[in-house]
């Protein structure tokens, strides 16, 4: 899969998706919301026809979403799924700027818009159309990333992760001795040892690729690097608050040591910077697996992001489906989402985009993800989730802030993240992020949902 295909997945709102400036990000991210009263889609007779959106992404997911649709509507009588795709640059965007009440019966979403669109009343929760089986096979990390309050608006057929992927020929050359999963894994000094070795080792002094050709004033930098403030015992939010939790003390240290790996890093503007070997080390996540095993084959190991003091940490979540607030035929919207998150149809998807399976049946039986397969470090990850809060040495896998505020949260980190990249001072850089996000929050009453 493509690298930009899979930025535009991390988009956050209409504002992120398209570059908007900070002034559309109050849009975005208010107007209808209001703490109260929770909105919920009626149940209806379970019978008739059902509206449903998704992102038109890569050929090969849009086909297997279509298969399942089909099968579900020849499968059965009662119910007919009409399925509308929408271009995926142009999604976030149609939900964001769509009345609640013309919204579908069934949606796709990325899985950061979730609470906005729970804030803006375009979600309803889903507990009680999707059945007990269908939540219980979910993963605790996709449960996570779709509750809110105890109740859940979303489940995904897949999720992310990060981690580092390694040339084994290039370590073994330099006499780098690597992690062989989260048991061992680097600590951030050590990471930082093996970059340089590997750089002095490397014609052009660059032995680390960070997917700087994505930006990092973008939904990558908060995804891609957020970890290393978890890591190092911070958090984008806590409590509601940026301040005391995004700009402490050990998050500008970290920040400070992702600064001096600048020096060692390939700018990759070509996206080949692993793949053709001129890095030994590529920060990226697992939807680049297809491209760097086919380059390197038996020479490609997988690795975990080092730890900056609060074990090592890694990003989660992607798309996943819920139930519009307005929807007249709820118990019809769960059966669909019964059958889209069967083992066929989640096998097919998964097998479609390389993603891990949101399920713990399927995630169980994958070639790629099983025990002893070639990313089973991705599915260990995600099954020590942290949720977006308790954040602590005992999980790994950690939900970005679950907040209609997040875009916000994103732009501003990502800012700073690109600020001190170029050179800023870490504290002052976090400090002036830290500020801004609290005052947005201030003059929002904090987003609060029902």
């Amino acid at each position: 899969m493509n690298i930009p295909s899979r930025r535009s997945r991390r988009t956050v709102c209409t504002a992120l998706a398209l570059g908007l400036p900070l002034a559309a990000l109050a849009a975005c991210s208010g107007g209808s919301g209001s703490s109260g009263t929770d909105t919920s889609a009626e149940q209806g007779s379970g019978t008739g026809t059902i509206t449903v959106w998704a992102h038109q992404g890569q050929a090969s997911e849009a086909n297997a979403l279509q298969n399942a649709v089909k099968s579900f509507n020849s499968s059965q009588k009662k119910i007919t799924v009409k399925l509308t795709l929408i271009p995926d640059t142009d999604y976030t965007k149609t939900i964001t700027a769509t009345d609640a009440s013309k919204l579908p019966d069934v949606m796709e979403f990325d899985g950061p818009t979730m609470a906005n669109f729970v804030y803006n009343k375009k979600l309803a929760a889903i507990d009680d159309y999707v059945s007990v089986k269908t939540m219980a096979n979910a993963t605790d990390a996709i449960k996570a990333q779709g509750e809110i309050g105890g109740k859940h608006y979303g489940l995904g057929m897949f999720d992310s992760g990060l981690g580092i992927y390694g040339n084994k020929k290039l370590l073994d050359a330099a006499g780098v001795k690597y992690p062989t999963g989260l048991s061992d894994d680097w600590t951030a000094a050590e990471f930082t040892d093996a970059v340089k070795t590997l750089a002095a080792k490397d014609p052009d002094g660059k032995s680390l690729d960070l997917q700087e050709n994505n930006g990092f004033a973008t939904e990558w930098g908060t995804y891609g690097f957020a970890p290393i403030v978890w890591s190092a015992g911070g958090s984008l939010l806590k409590n509601g608050k940026a301040e005391g939790a995004l700009d402490t003390p050990a998050a500008a240290s970290a920040l400070k040591t992702f600064q001096s790996w600048k020096k060692y890093t390939d700018p990759n503007t070509d996206g080949n910077a692993f793949a053709k070997g001129r890095v030994a080390l590529s920060w990226v996540g697992h939807w680049m697996y297809p491209a760097y095993s086919k380059a390197l084959g038996k020479d490609l190991v997988v690795l975990p992001l080092p730890d900056f003091g609060n074990g090592p940490k890694t990003g989660e979540g992607s798309w996943q489906w819920g139930i519009g607030a307005h929807s007249k035929n709820g118990k019809a919207a769960g059966a669909f989402l019964d059958s889209l998150l069967n083992d066929t149809n989640v096998t097919a998807m998964t097998t479609a985009n390389g993603a891990p399976p949101g399920t713990t049946s399927v995630l169980a039986k994958s070639d790629l993800y099983k025990k002893g397969g070639p990313l089973q470090l991705f599915a260990d990850q995600l099954a020590q989730p942290c949720g977006d809060s308790q954040i602590d040495k005992s999980c790994v896998a950690v939900t970005r802030p679950v907040t209609a505020g997040y875009p916000t949260v994103t732009a501003k980190f990502s800012q700073a993240l690109s600020d001190v990249y170029g050179g800023a001072d870490p504290k002052t850089a976090l400090a002036k992020a830290a500020r801004a996000i609290d005052q947005d929050f201030s003059d929002n009453n904090g987003y609060q949902l029902p």
